[in-house]
C-alpha cells in the first residue's frame, strides 16, 4: 500500500518547492565522483516530477544550481551545465506528453550560451502546457533576487512609473522572479541538512518546510507522497488562533 492512498486530494499543497541536495555526498559514499550522483539525481527529478503530475499539483520549482556553486571546481560546473542540456533535450518528449511547462527563475544569463539556448528553446516549446509549471532555479540566489527587485522598483519610482507610497508586499512580489507563481506551500530539503541556504528568502514566509535524511538520489516518489502526506496533519494558521480557522 502506498502513502499515496491516504494523501487528501482535497488538502493538497498547490506548490511545492524542493532542495535537492547530497548528490555529491551520496556519489562520494559510493567511491564514486560527484558528477555520478549528478546524473543519478535525475531520476529523481523524475520521479518526483511524475508523482506531483500524477495528484495534479499544479508547481513544482527545483533548486538546480544556487549563484554560489559557481565556485565549486570548474569541471564540475561544466558536467553540470551539459547535464541540465542533455536533460532538457531528453525531457521535452516528456513534457509534452504530462502537460509540463517549463519555467527558470534566476540570473539566467549567467549560464553558458548552449544552456541558455536550450533552456530558452525548451520554455517556448513548453510554453502553452497547462498541467504543471515546472521551475528550475538556475543561478539563483535569493538575496540577488531581493536586491534586484528593490533596484526595478527603485528604477519605478524615478520614472514617475510608480508613487513610494504605493509600494506594498503586492508590488514587491510581482517583481520577484516569481512573480506569476504563488508561494510554495511545502518546501522539501533532502540530505539532513537544515537549512534555507539562500532559496526563496521572501516567498518562504509561510511554507511549511519537510527536511529528509535521504540524499537526492535515494529520493523518491514514496518520500514524496510522506512529505505530502505530513504536511496535511499540520495546522496553518497564518497568525490566527486555531478557533479562528
Amino acid at each position: 500500500m502506498s502513502v499515496k492512498d491516504n494523501i487528501d486530494r482535497n488538502k493538497l499543497p498547490r506548490h511545492i518547492a524542493i532542495i535537492m541536495d547530497g548528490n555529491g555526498r551520496w556519489a562520494k559514499g559510493l567511491g564514486k565522483l560527484r558528477v555520478f550522483g549528478h546524473k543519478n539525481g535525475v531520476t529523481a527529478v523524475r520521479e518526483v516530477l511524475e508523482a506531483t503530475i500524477e495528484l495534479g499539483i499544479p508547481y513544482l520549482t527545483l533548486y538546480a544550481f544556487s549563484s554560489e556553486n559557481w565556485n565549486r571546481p570548474k569541471l564540475e560546473v561544466q558536467a553540470l551545465m551539459e547535464l541540465l542540456i542533455n536533460s532538457l533535450n531528453k525531457e521535452l518528449k516528456t513534457f509534452h506528453k504530462n502537460g509540463v511547462k517549463l519555467n527558470a527563475i534566476g540570473n539566467i544569463n549567467d549560464l553558458p550560451t548552449n544552456a541558455q539556448k536550450t533552456l530558452k528553446e525548451t520554455i517556448a516549446a513548453t510554453s502553452n502546457n497547462d498541467k504543471c509549471t515546472l521551475s528550475l532555479a538556475l543561478s539563483y540566489g535569493s538575496r540577488a533576487e531581493i536586491v534586484e527587485a528593490s533596484k526595478r522598483i527603485a528604477q519605478q519610482v524615478l520614472s514617475g512609473e510608480l508613487d513610494p507610497k504605493d509600494i506594498n508586499e503586492h508590488v514587491f512580489t510581482q517583481n520577484l522572479y516569481t512573480a506569476n507563481i504563488p508561494d510554495p506551500d511545502l518546501m522539501i530539503r533532502t540530505s539532513g541538512e537544515y537549512r534555507i541556504s539562500n532559496f526563496l528568502l521572501w516567498q518562504l514566509a509561510y511554507t511549511e518546510l519537510s527536511f529528509s535524511p535521504k540524499m537526492w538520489p535515494e529520493f523518491n516518489r514514496e518520500d514524496l507522497f510522506e512529505a505530502i502526506y505530513d504536511f496535511q496533519t499540520r495546522e496553518r494558521r497564518f497568525g490566527k488562533t486555531s478557533e479562528q480557522l
